[in-house]
C-alpha cells in the first residue's frame, strides 16, 4: 500500500509540474501564515499550497513571526521573510502604542535578515508616535522596505519622516485608481499590492482605469492575495490563476511586470543582491 500511495503522489507532483509548465511567474506580495494556520495547514503543505499556485516567491508574514520563520526553513527558495510587529491577533489597532514593539522588531531584525516590516496597520497622525517612527528608523537602518496598510496621509507622513524610504502600499489603500496613480506620481519610492482587489478586471478584460494605472507606473505594481484568516489559504491557487487571466489582457512586458518582476526587483534591493 506505501509503495502504491509513493506511486500515485509522484504522478501527482510529476503532473502538477508539467501542468506549471508555461505559467505565467508569481510573486505574491501578501502572505500571512499566523498562528491560527499551523495547525490546519503545517508547513510543508502551506508550502505545497504556494508550489501548486505556481508561485515564484512569496513575502510572507505573520502573527508571531515564529509562523515566518517556520515557513522560511521549510523553502528558503521561495520564502522572503518579512517582519510583522505583531505577537498574535488582535494588536492591529494597538501595536502602535506598545512600546514593547521597539524591542521585539530591534531582536528580530538582529537575529534574522528579513526583507522589509509589514503588514501593519497604521492611519494618519498616528504614525507621528513614538513607536511608528521607531518602525520608520529600523527600516532605515537594516536597510529595508516597509509594508504599511492604510490611508493617503500614513504614507505621507512616513516620506516626510524618510524621504528615502521604501514603502509597499498594501491594497493599494483601497483607494480608486486615480488616487493610487497620485501618490505613485508624488513617491518615487512608493509600490502598491492588489491584494484583496478584484475590480481592477471582470471576465479577464483590465478595466480602463486601472490599465491606465498600470501603464503609468508599470514598476511598481505587485499582485497579493493576502492570506489574513486561515481560510484564505484555500484561495491562493484560484487567487494565482485569476490574475494570470487578466494579466493575459495587457502586453505581456507589463503582465510579466506586475506579476513578479516588479516584487523581486523590491526583494533584491532589500536583500542587496
Amino acid at each position: 500500500m506505501r509503495i502504491l500511495l509513493g506511486i500515485v503522489t509522484a504522478t501527482m507532483l510529476a503532473a502538477t509540474g508539467a501542468a506549471a509548465e508555461g505559467r505565467l511567474p508569481i510573486f505574491d506580495a501578501h502572505i500571512h501564515y499566523s498562528h491560527d494556520a499551523w495547525e490546519m495547514l503545517p508547513p510543508p503543505q502551506a508550502v505545497e499550497v504556494l508550489r501548486k499556485a505556481g508561485l515564484k516567491k512569496a513575502f510572507v508574514s505573520s502573527s508571531s513571526d515564529q509562523g515566518t520563520q517556520m515557513l522560511y526553513a521549510e523553502a528558503p527558495d521561495l520564502i522572503v521573510p518579512v517582519l510583522r510587529p505583531y505577537r498574535k491577533r488582535g494588536e492591529l489597532g494597538t501595536w502602535y502604542r506598545d512600546e514593547s514593539v521597539i524591542q521585539l522588531l530591534t531582536e528580530r531584525l538582529n537575529a534574522n535578515t528579513y526583507a522589509g516590516i509589514g503588514e501593519f496597520h497604521i492611519y494618519g497622525q498616528d504614525t507621528e508616535l513614538p513607536v511608528m517612527r521607531a518602525v520608520v528608523r529600523l527600516a532605515k537602518e537594516h536597510g529595508i522596505f516597509l509594508h504599511l496598510h492604510g490611508d493617503a496621509e500614513a504614507v505621507d507622513n512616513v516620506f516626510r519622516q524618510n524621504p528615502e524610504a521604501r514603502v509597499l502600499w498594501a491594497h493599494s489603500g483601497f483607494d480608486s485608481p486615480a488616487n493610487v496613480r497620485a501618490m505613485l506620481d508624488k513617491h518615487q519610492n512608493l509600490w502598491a499590492d492588489l491584494a484583496v482587489r478584484g475590480e481592477q478586471a471582470t471576465g479577464g478584460k483590465v478595466d480602463p482605469d486601472w490599465r491606465a494605472l498600470f501603464e503609468a507606473h508599470p514598476d511598481r505594481i505587485m499582485l497579493g492575495t493576502d492570506t489574513y484568516a486561515p481560510e484564505r489559504w484555500y484561495y491562493v491557487e484560484d487567487h494565482a490563476q485569476w490574475s494570470r487571466e487578466w494579466l493575459a489582457d495587457l502586453p505581456p512586458d507589463l503582465a510579466e511586470r506586475i506579476a513578479h518582476r516588479n516584487a523581486q526587483t523590491l526583494a533584491d534591493w532589500a536583500l542587496k543582491k
